[in-house]
């Protein structure tokens, strides 16, 4: 029903927005990976899905229309609730998720606090083959990508600092040491930017 909002960002949190549109305040729920996407500034457009239940009426906004569709694909799992979807998106990069289900990562998903064993096998048994078709990405493809660069980058994003400055810091650093963890990646460019 209502499929994106555009409007005055009036207040910004962690885990959710208010947006006034044409005088209307919209209080909308986000993952920290949309709060991290989110700029500063006055105007803010958010993909949005509307859940209507028995008891309420909640909005779950996102910056991009693929983090929307990895919600909307997580939430139709049973078990998946929207805030247990939304706690995934907090805790991985829609990117993650997708590459996670494809390739049948149970610890990466289970990674995410409140998903048990079960349930992550769930979710790529339910999802893995609706991934692949929709994205299109074929099973032997499936290079596992630096995470560790990726972690490290999302983690730099989230303290404030620019992405793409981030990228070059981090790439010199993979480029002599390819091997470095995360928490060195993370020291190393702290120290750089």
């Amino acid at each position: 029903m209502i499929t994106h909002l555009e409007g005055r960002l009036v207040e910004k949190n962690p885990t959710d927005v208010v947006i006034d549109c044409n005088g209307v305040g919209y209080f909308i729920n986000i993952s920290l990976h949309t709060f991290s996407q989110i700029p500063d500034r006055e105007n803010l457009r958010l993909y949005t899905y509307l859940q209507v239940r028995e008891d309420s009426h909640s909005l779950y906004g996102f910056s991009s229309k693929a983090e929307r569709e990895i919600f909307k694909l997580l939430i139709s799992v049973s078990g998946i609730g929207a805030n247990t979807a939304r706690t995934m998106l907090s805790s991985l990069t829609p990117e993650q998720v997708k590459e996670g289900i494809a390739s049948g990562d149970v610890a990466l998903i289970q990674s995410v606090k409140g998903i048990g064993a079960k349930t992550a096998q769930r979710v790529i048994i339910d999802l893995k083959d609706k991934v692949l078709k929709v994205y299109g990405i074929d099973e032997l493809s499936l290079i596992p990508n630096n995470t560790n660069k990726d972690e490290a980058l999302s983690a730099l994003e989230v303290l404030g600092f620019n992405k793409k400055q981030s990228e070059k810091v981090i790439d010199k650093i993979l480029k002599a040491e390819p091997d470095a963890l995360v928490e060195q990646i993370i020291k190393e460019a702290l120290k750089n930017l």
